[in-house]
């Protein structure tokens, strides 16, 4: 038989033709060939068999069988191929060996036959029979595709969950449940997933999106976990629609940025307002402090008391003011905080010097421990001082009678991390119950020392403090009985 009529043989049969020499290389590639596996004959002419259509993993396997053909003569068996665009087929081929025609020693010949769909159908009729009534009863819609893309399995949930009656996802490729422009590349992934298989959990892939059969696209997330049987390899996709949690999400994130334009407006108006409030409330104290050191003139006794009180009620109002915008600072999380060198000693006896009149008007003592010699760190001085002044006029607020002491210490070992500046305000006073020491810290929260008297105050104090010593590392504790007095104590890092 010359050359001519053998090609013309070879040429019409319908499946993939493809005669490669011993080393695999390609010497003739027929249209069923083309057809079949997408690449042209000058595509494929002088390539390795093996490495143009045979996956990756299983590449040395068919190198083995190739020498084993050429030993033995012929062979028929089943396999995997791979096209051109990265989809994985099943074949059925017949290898022969042909008689050397030139130096390049015998030949072998392969035909074949795309058998995919007869596999995805006899897959699923084995599938069927195991793993339908486990698959049944899950929650989640479950797709069991081969190797090859094809879905051997879908239980109901997933027949509902994509459009589909009852048995029409059998046989079909799973890339028909994705959207067009995700198909191209799961061909990749699907080919790389079986490469190396592994589980992969609920939610923790990239977001994905679904293909119902009426045109509809939703959003979903999947797991994976490989299956591996004497009949091949699987894959088994847990599908969950997601559509009600990403509705509440874009819900959130709308009402997140609502909240954000609102906090930006809220902080705008806070800032404008502190200034439009702060200048005529500190005119009114700088003057009613003129009219009350009589430099205009003598005053009666009804008009200084008078004075006395609208400078007291401007102070509180300012004080009200400073509060509010400290706490709107600190929910918001613009607090800045400088660290540079603090002298604890020098900073509460400066304290002390403000607070000795408002105590000397009670007629308590204002009494002071410090060490020597003075304690020196790294801190936020503002922050520092305003902590200490809320405790410190707290306290004198709160005791009638006896006195009132600050003391600092260091405490703790030196170095990692272990020494800490102690700051301590004990006083004589009524004390706090365990009932209010619970809530002694939260915001707008206030002590009524007595009930027949309300106390004066935002109860901001307490709340801007604790927030103050947390923002600079450290930490505030309440010692108290009603009646014993308190003790409140602040103690920040120092290393």
């Amino acid at each position: 038989m010359n050359e001519a009529v053998a090609a013309l043989l070879l040429e019409s049969i319908p499946d993939a033709v493809i005669v490669a020499d011993a080393e695999g290389s390609i010497i003739h590639w027929s249209e069923g060939a083309r057809s079949l596996f997408g690449y042209a004959t000058d595509e494929a002419l002088g390539h390795s068999i093996v490495e143009l259509i045979v996956p990756d993993d299983q590449q040395a396997v068919e190198r083995r069988i190739l020498g084993d053909v050429i030993g033995e003569g012929s062979a028929i068996r089943e396999s995997v191929r791979r096209r051109k665009d990265g989809s994985l087929l099943c074949v059925d081929i017949s290898n022969t060996t042909l008689p050397a025609i030139d130096a390049r020693g015998p030949l072998v010949l392969s035909v074949e036959k795309d058998v995919t769909h007869i596999k995805v159908l006899r897959d699923a009729k084995v599938m069927e029979a195991r793993f339908r009534e486990l698959l049944e009863s899950t929650p989640d819609g479950i797709v069991m595709t081969n190797a090859t893309g094809f879905i051997v399995l879908a239980n109901s949930q997933a027949e509902k969950l994509f459009g589909y009656d009852a048995g029409d996802l059998r046989g079909k490729p799973v890339d028909m449940l994705l959207p067009e422009p995700l198909r191209r590349a799961h061909v990749g992934h699907r080919s790389q997933y079986f490469l190396q298989p592994r589980k992969r959990a609920m939610g923790s892939g990239l977001d994905l999106s679904g293909l119902r059969k009426d045109g509809t696209e939703f959003p979903l997330e999947i797991s994976l976990s490989p299956l591996h049987t004497e009949d091949g390899s699987f894959v088994l996709s847990a599908i969950r629609d997601i559509s009600e949690r990403k509705q509440i999400q874009r819900a959130l994130q709308e009402t997140n940025a609502e909240l954000a334009s609102a906090n930006q407006a809220k902080d705008h108006f806070l800032a404008s307002m502190s200034h439009e409030l702060r200048t005529p409330l500190n005119a009114i104290i700088g003057f009613t402090g003129i009219l009350l050191m009589k430099l205009p003139g003598p005053l009666t006794a009804d008009q200084e008391k008078q004075l006395k009180t609208v400078q007291g009620s401007a102070k509180h109002l300012l004080a009200l003011i400073n509060d509010l915008l400290d706490v709107a600072k600190i929910a918001s999380g613009k607090v800045e905080l400088r660290r540079e060198p603090v002298d604890c000693n020098a900073l509460v006896e400066d304290i002390a010097a403000t607070l000795r009149p408002q105590a000397e008007s009670k007629g308590i003592e204002l009494l002071l421990e410090l060490p020597a010699p003075p304690l020196l760190f790294d801190s936020d001085h503002r922050a520092l001082s305003q902590i200490v002044i809320n405790l410190a006029s707290n306290a004198i607020k709160f005791t009638e009678r006896g006195h009132v002491r600050l003391s600092v210490a260091a405490v703790g070992a030196p170095g990692a991390g272990g020494r800490c500046a102690e700051i301590s305000v004990v006083d004589t006073g009524v004390g706090i119950s365990e009932r209010d020491q619970a809530k002694l810290f939260d915001a707008f929260s206030r002590v009524e020392a007595d009930p027949s008297k309300p106390t004066e105050g935002t109860g901001l104090g307490l709340y801007l403090s604790r927030k103050l010593v947390h923002a600079l590392g450290g930490t505030v504790t309440c010692v108290s009985a009603r009646g014993s007095g308190s003790c409140f104590s602040i103690s920040i890092p120092m290393d």
